[in-house]
């Protein structure tokens, strides 16, 4: 489904949203009665089965509920479902929370969530969230009970079900938005849509018909400010209350400002830069990728342009979820290695181009791309970098257009199965995930074989060997894996990261 941002985003219905930042009154807390909060990046659609990224989920999480949320310590509790119990290897009866409403107005019960899966099923975005479900064991028992199973055993089920982009969405309003759903969204959650200026703000409200505890802030204000200076200059000057993503050269300052507060946890998220396998380039060549691989001096990096926040990459899975490999699997940095590899391939003073993508919102990525643009002109490799706003740059890797590029990954699921899955099987090919465009049949095996293996020890045996597989092949260099790193004013109360980086905000409430 392709989506329009044009026709909401040029009519705003609801002025008002913009002329109360800083009023006060509301929430019922004595304090401001909007909470404001940048982010280096626009959200993309808030169809949320028509992508599978963080600047979209940060705000998404506010407005909608999955089946079962997973809270800021990663245990399953219960979202639009009250409890849940295994039928058997397959199959899970969810209870549904009564008493829900949907932001306009229609009850919630089990055809909705019937309708979101078997949507979701079909997702080119977000499909392999869901890619064990198996649609035709979908039964609605009654209107506040429903059966899901999959199609062989499937260990982390649950853990999926309890991913954002799994969010359960209201038929009507889906049908009757049409195109333009995905800029007036729909969903149960403590916060409502009000309005979306592209590239600059997206404004949610309390929703006072929410089931369970309200909304703190009566309004969200989420603003986007690329620029990392500039996000810290509107903290520090009261614009706005909690700015994500601070960079670390200016961690130091925020710690250093009695009135901030700096926030510094490790996440879920890997860090890479990617090679399109299949493009017309010589890096279709194994050699030519490890070549690269060993050209790039990934310790430097950290120490430049992260300098110190998270830690190294050992592989393509962040080392706190399950199945990742506990031995370094990455390229040491050596350039002798890099040229003997290059004149192995036929390319012994290199003498061709090629063309990184990288997204506009992220200063550290774009550093990395000057670095890799710098390190390989000294094995007369050409790189010609494209900056590209961050929609626009997720829909050309989607479609192959670039030879290298930088990106990252969140294994939200905390299992190996989607941090492997989406990114290096031959079937996720693109915007599901896999932009390397990688194929290998044996790491395509092993990856399957995971989805159905339950026992824990055998599980990590198959990763095992699949990203020992993946790391031969080279189709990344492992960076990093990341850190959620959030300033805040102190007058924000109850701000908590969540491992995902998509943070819940309706606990959370600004004083005057």
């Amino acid at each position: 489904m392709r989506f329009r941002k044009s026709k909401l985003v040029l009519v705003l219905v609801t002025l008002g949203v913009f002329l109360t930042a800083c009023s006060t009154g509301g929430g019922g807390t004595g304090g401001k009665d909007t909470l404001t909060v940048a982010s280096s990046a626009d959200a993309v659609t808030f169809d949320i089965q028509n992508t599978n990224d963080q600047a979209t989920t940060r705000v998404a999480r506010q407005m909608y509920e999955p089946l079962i949320q997973q809270n800021d310590a990663l245990e399953l509790v219960p979202g639009l479902a009250e409890s849940w119990t295994a039928l058997d290897d397959t199959t899970y009866e969810f209870k549904l929370k009564k008493d829900v409403k949907f932001h306009n107005g229609e009850p919630f019960t089990a055809k909705d969530v019937e309708y979101t899966m078997k949507r979701a099923a079909e997702s080119e975005q977000i499909g392999h969230i869901v890619g064990e479900l198996d649609v035709s064991k979908i039964k609605v028992v009654d209107d506040y009970t429903i059966q899901l199973g999959t199609k062989e055993p499937f260990g982390p089920f649950l853990t999926h079900l309890a991913h954002p982009a799994t969010a359960i969405l209201n038929e009507k309003a889906v049908t009757e938005g049409g195109e333009d759903y995905g800029t007036n969204p729909v969903g149960t959650g403590p916060y409502k849509f009000a309005s979306w200026i592209a590239g600059s703000e997206i404004n949610v409200e309390r929703f006072e018909d929410y089931h369970g505890t309200p909304g703190a802030t009566e309004k969200i204000k989420f603003k986007v400010i690329k620029e990392n200076s500039v996000r810290l200059i509107s903290l520090e000057t009261g614009e706005i209350d909690i700015a994500y993503d601070i960079a670390p050269s200016d961690i130091a300052k925020v710690e250093e400002n009695k009135d901030l507060t700096m926030l510094k946890d490790p996440n879920l998220s890997t860090g890479y830069i990617g090679f399109n396998v299949q493009s017309d380039t010589p890096i279709k060549d194994v050699k030519v990728r490890q070549a690269i691989n060993y050209a790039i001096d990934v310790d430097a990096i950290l120490s430049t342009v992260y300098q110190g926040v998270g830690s190294k990459a050992n592989g393509p899975l962040n080392h706190l979820v399950f199945g990742a490999d506990k031995n370094p699997l990455g390229y040491e940095y050596d350039v002798e290695k890099a040229k003997a590899l290059l004149t192995e391939a036929g390319y012994p003073t290199g003498g061709f181009t090629l063309k990184l993508y990288v997204g506009d919102n992220n200063a550290q990525r774009i550093a990395i791309a000057e670095i890799v643009k710098e390190e390989l002109s000294k094995l007369g490799i050409t790189v010609e970098i494209t900056q590209l706003e961050w929609a626009t740059y997720l829909d050309a890797t989607g479609k192959g257009e670039h030879d290298l590029f930088i990106l990252g990954w969140t294994t939200i699921t905390t299992d190996a199965d989607y941090g492997l899955y989406p990114l290096f099987h031959s079937s996720e090919f693109g915007k599901a995930g896999n932009r390397s465009f990688y194929k290998n049949e044996r790491v395509d095996e092993l990856l399957d074989k995971g989805k159905s293996t339950v026992n824990p020890d055998e599980r990590l045996a198959i990763y095992k060997e699949a990203q020992e597989l993946i790391s031969v092949d080279a189709p990344w260099i492992f960076v990093n894996d990341g850190e959620n790193d959030t300033a805040i004013s102190n007058k924000v109360k109850g701000f908590a990261h969540h491992p995902s980086g998509s943070h819940f905000l309706s606990g959370v409430s600004v004083e005057d």
